[in-house]
């Protein structure tokens, strides 16, 4: 197995940055997956568990120069599935951020190692190189299944959420009352965020916001007045933890430009972030109360 990537663009270095950073604040641990055309960062948890799940995609030649791997095999298995701690490719990112170029190479020392290769300008005219080697454990193919698109469920309703920065502002207030916020839209452009406690019940509204349906297949997303199944003003809902949902708002640094909040009535609360050259699906766990 072989891996090399090449990123020279200041703008792409830091939007690989904030990429990462953002999966960092989300997960502890995951899997990055390379192939030929994209790179994928993976937590796939059993949400009865209480965990989250993550799918986040970035088309390679967005972001790269110079782009080389070679899984198992050419044919049926040309991917690679390394597990990782994302926060260390955060920390090893952190002095990029005036690189000349940025390298990421698959390597092995002691143990397999994501090596990061920085190159700093100086002073005296004579380019640093700083190298970082990343533990990884690579995932063999037989373990691939598990960490395969998480299968999306016919929601009860989408609807394009606010600013993300007005919500985190609303949040961090809200978890101060409660541990847990109900989350509830329509198919008429409604959102409604709810906090209960012993002496009182606080909420905001939303009015006039775009439900829309994500049509995966043309990677795109289109926009419609009502909802797909339900009746236009029937609000359906989702509880979920608080704290979890403050900590997705506050963790995203590459500040797309529409998140899609799809419903399950009480089962399933899925969010699709939207940017240029990213997108990212996040799976919370719904507490039933």
């Amino acid at each position: 197995m072989r891996f090399r990537g090449k990123l020279v663009d200041i703008g792409c270095i830091q939007h690989f940055s904030r990429v990462t950073s953002t999966v960092s604040k989300l997960a502890k641990n995951c899997v990055l997956r390379l192939t030929r055309d994209k790179l994928y960062f993976i937590l796939s948890e059993k949400a009865v568990s209480g965990e989250v799940q993550i799918w986040c995609e970035l088309t390679q030649s967005h972001f790269f120069d110079e782009y080389a791997m070679e899984g198992l095999s050419r044919e049926d298995a040309n991917e690679i599935y390394l597990d990782l701690i994302p926060e260390n490719l955060v920390k090893a990112l952190r002095s990029s951020q005036s690189a000349k170029w940025v390298k990421l190479k698959l390597t092995k020392k002691q143990t397999p190692c994501l090596s990061v290769e920085v190159s700093l300008p100086s002073l005296t005219g004579h380019d640093r190189l700083v190298v970082h080697d990343i533990p990884v454990n690579v995932i063999p193919k037989r373990l691939w299944d598990e960490f395969e698109e998480p299968e999306l469920p016919k929601f009860d309703v989408n609807i394009c959420m606010p600013h993300w920065k007005l919500l985190r502002n609303i949040v961090d207030k809200m978890k101060n009352l409660s541990n847990f916020v109900v989350i509830s839209a329509n198919g008429s452009g409604e959102l409604r965020l709810m906090v209960e406690t012993d002496m009182a019940s606080v909420s905001t509204h939303f009015r006039d916001l775009t439900n829309a349906t994500w049509n995966k297949d043309d990677d795109g997303m289109d926009t419609r007045a009502d909802s797909p199944a339900l009746d236009p003003q029937q609000f359906v809902e989702a509880r979920v933890d608080i704290r979890k949902f403050a900590q997705f708002l506050a963790g995203q640094q590459v500040n797309p430009y529409k998140i899609i909040c799809n419903i399950v009535h009480n089962t399933t609360l899925h969010f699709f972030m939207l940017h240029e050259d990213v997108s990212l699906q996040y799976f919370m766990p719904v507490v039933q109360s």
